[in-house]
């Protein structure tokens, strides 16, 4: 029986493309250049963040994402930047009597601007918050945790990464979504791994009610 439904951040209920872009932007670097790189990365299995050693030799995420905070080009969340089907198909999830949750790799101001919209969910955190980052089992011994239920074959974990949301959230005992969007879920939604993995793969959030039902 699933009680529990988790959703991921980052392309699977925001579209990362400004997010990408002002990146680009910060390091100086052509948006579509920077995107190719960005897709070479993701394609061989690396974290994204090694992107950035293209381009700068050295760089340091989280200093820079101060540098940026300082001069007023800190990462934004607006309700522009939801997939079109995330507020109804968080709601018709929810309607359907189950706890939902959003927990992703995301910055604790990522956390406060997403809680600033307000989306129809019980539960938002980041790994900023928690200081623990998928793929590591204590963040999703955390998201069991924050959850209703500790249960942890009751939850429901949805994401768009192979490695990091359906392998490493399989892996910890939950029951996994892959969503077929972004880069991430388009390249890897017919992998080997992520079949043997998922319990499901969507094409939408608009999906899951009748399957969870089921």
């Amino acid at each position: 029986m699933v009680t529990t439904v988790v959703f991921d951040v980052g392309e699977t209920l925001l579209d990362d493309s400004r997010e990408w872009g002002a990146w680009a932007d910060w390091i100086g670097v052509p948006r579509h250049t920077f995107s190719t790189v960005l897709g070479a990365v993701t394609a061989s299995g690396r974290d994204n963040a090694e992107t950035f050693q293209y381009f700068r030799p050295g760089f340091d995420v989280v200093h820079e994402r101060l540098l940026r905070e300082q001069a007023g080009r800190g990462e934004q969340i607006e309700e522009t930047d939801l997939y079109p089907d995330v507020r109804s198909g968080l709601a018709a999830v929810r309607a359907r009597g189950l706890w939902v949750g959003v927990a992703g790799n995301q910055t604790a101001r990522a956390a406060s601007l997403l809680r600033g919209l307000d989306l129809p969910v019980d539960f938002v955190a980041t790994s900023g918050e928690w200081g623990v980052a998928k793929p590591d089992p204590r963040f999703f011994g955390r998201v069991v945790e924050a959850a209703p239920t500790h249960d942890v074959g009751q939850v429901v974990y949805v994401g768009d990464h192979r490695d990091n949301d359906v392998v490493a959230a399989k892996a910890a005992g939950l029951r996994t979504v892959l969503i077929r969007r972004g880069p991430w879920g388009h390249l890897w939604a017919d992998d080997p791994l992520t079949r043997r993995n998922a319990d499901w793969v969507v094409d939408s959030l608009h999906e899951l009610p009748a399957l969870l039902a089921g």
